[in-house]
């Protein structure tokens, strides 16, 4: 697989958006055999998406809460290296525990979309951001034939997300976010520079219903500051 990923290295010289990511990582996935491919930028508070996953998994994956379960998304917590993965059940099956059902509920699901085995390959990518590339296959069996040289593997995808760090990428929220027209109002005046006094002044309210409306919206945008939950809302197109 050495030379796929040099391959992968080569074709990315020449990607300048998410379109032609796309067209490259779609055709790549498929000449190394497997059947989709999912990158992601995983930051704090919003996960950045290019994929060619079947858009119902897609929207079902995040409806569901699948983040918290999804093997990759798990593993990728823990380690900064190649690994592979199936829905074939590992070890003695046992009494489960709520993680393991919700684990099997997932690989359920992800079956029916054609997402049985793969390969996931996390690098750090600044900033207390991961980005990561899954390949994934039908066959249950198919990951694990595949021997990762973890130096090409790390270096193929930490130019990818070079490559990518500029491009506006599908940005989802990790947990869905619910802001009120009041909270998204003030947190747009508060990102055009205008104080607590002035924002008041501009929606004919109280200075205390201001900093009401912001430190909701901190809260819900998971932020420690208005200029953090300005560019979160931002990057999830809610301004």
């Amino acid at each position: 697989m050495r030379l796929w990923f040099e391959r992968l290295i080569e074709q990315f010289k020449f990607v300048e958006d998410e379109t032609t990511a796309r067209r490259v990582l779609h055709e790549l996935t498929r000449q190394a055999g497997f059947d989709q491919f999912a990158y992601a930028r995983v930051q704090d508070n919003t996960l950045s998406v290019i994929s060619d996953y079947h858009q119902a998994w897609q929207e079902r994956y995040f409806k569901k809460g699948y983040l918290a379960v999804d093997p990759v998304m798990v593993g990728i917590r823990h380690r900064r290296q190649a690994f592979a993965w199936s829905n074939k059940p590992a070890g003695r099956t046992g009494r489960q525990t709520p993680e393991s059902r919700a684990r099997q509920l997932f690989f359920e699901e992800a079956d029916g979309f054609g997402i049985r085995s793969g390969v996931s390959i996390p690098v750090a990518a600044g900033f207390g951001n991961t980005a990561v590339l899954t390949l994934a296959s039908h066959d249950s069996d198919y990951a694990e034939r595949w021997v990762v040289d973890p130096v090409i593997a790390a270096s193929a995808v930490g130019h990818i997300c070079a490559r990518l760090d500029t491009t506006a990428m599908t940005t989802r929220p990790i947990r869905p976010v619910k802001l009120s027209t009041n909270e998204l109002t003030c947190l747009r005046w508060a990102t055009e520079g205008k104080s607590l006094k002035v924002i008041a002044i501009l929606e004919n309210t109280t200075y205390a219903n201001v900093r009401y409306f912001l430190r909701n919206a901190k809260r819900e945008l998971n932020a420690q500051t208005l200029t953090q939950a300005g560019k979160i809302a931002t990057q999830l197109r809610l301004l």
